[in-house]
């Protein structure tokens, strides 16, 4: 096993946005409730609005699976590159762990920070199948920074815009060198299950996070399907005839209630001990970035226990 005492504490930090708000303080409150180490990691929350070359981009055309598309801040994963800015942010020193603001531990994250990275500089999961080919999951990544100095976000932030750099093939590692990548197990970002294992849940499928059901979708969906290209022909011809978000319809009930439950129980905890209040959860309905029966669903939901319940 790898020795991280020499090296500074070990961080995770949280990707987020505006809209993703409540959702990256439920996301931070669980790393430290279900730790046994609480104490033994700091949490960040990485906020989009809080770096200034996002908005110096907005509007601007940007490389995307190939196909030029427009930069928007509002957008719901405005977020994504900040995925690559831990190394930075940790002077290029000790261990961090990146993930999105819609992944909660259901586990301790701790275990993760004290894995053998047996010399690999990433460790993530993969995704994708057969049809759309394997790439890998960057939601949830644990990162060697010492060996990830090349990791420059601004920098490579500003490639995509002189079309030099290929955003879909940046967030999924395609640009990084593959013997520096090592798996961990799925478990560690599960994506919409949730067993005995699990370890952090990923609420991956927007359609159906469980605090937006019943609000207008606001996110940009894939530009094509690999293998199928009338797909991108409609999305185009959706966007330019109806907007950005036009005809993408609501969000959806999530299929998995304990899924449901669990949200809203770390959400009801985070209301009692006031790491949210309830202005801040009236303020997000409002703002149609929580979905509007949430204090309802808050009053129906049990109290969680040391492990919520699984499929």
């Amino acid at each position: 096993m790898d020795s991280i005492g020499s090296e500074p504490k070990p961080c995770v930090f949280i990707q987020s946005n505006a809209k993703q708000k409540i959702g990256a303080l439920v996301s931070a409150y669980s790393l430290r409730r279900n730790s046994a180490s609480p104490n033994a990691f700091d949490v960040r929350i990485m906020n989009h609005e809080d770096h200034g070359f996002f908005a110096a981009r907005e509007g601007q055309v940007y490389l995307r699976d190939g196909i030029k598309r427009v930069w928007r801040n509002d957008d719901l994963q405005s977020f994504t590159p900040l995925r690559f800015m831990p190394p930075e942010l940790m002077g290029y020193r000790g261990r961090a762990v990146v993930i999105d603001p819609d992944v909660f531990a259901v586990g301790d994250i701790y275990e993760l920070f004290r894995r053998d990275m047996q010399g690999k500089a990433i460790l993530c999961r993969r995704r994708g199948n057969k049809a759309t080919g394997k790439t890998y999951a960057t939601s949830v990544m644990l990162l060697d920074c010492a060996k990830l100095t090349h990791w420059k976000v601004e920098e490579q932030f500003n490639e995509m815009f002189a079309f030099k750099r290929d955003y879909m093939a940046w967030i999924s590692l395609l640009l990084e060198p593959p013997e520096t990548i090592g798996l961990f197990e799925e478990e560690w970002n599960d994506f919409d299950r949730l067993t005995e294992k699990t370890k952090l849940l990923h609420n991956t499928k927007r359609y159906t996070q469980p605090w937006k059901t019943g609000l207008p979708v606001d996110f940009t969906p894939p530009d094509r399907i690999r293998n199928f290209p009338p797909y991108g022909w409609v999305m185009r011809a959706r966007r330019a005839l109806f907007g950005e978000y036009g005809l993408l319809g609501r969000y959806k009930p999530h299929p998995d209630p304990n899924q449901e439950r669990f949200f809203f129980g770390l959400l009801r905890e985070c209301l009692e001990q006031g790491i949210v209040t309830e202005g801040q959860i009236r303020a997000e309905m409002a703002r149609n970035h929580l979905r509007h029966d949430a204090l309802e669903v808050l009053e129906r939901t049990p109290p969680l226990g040391s492990r919520p319940a699984a499929a």
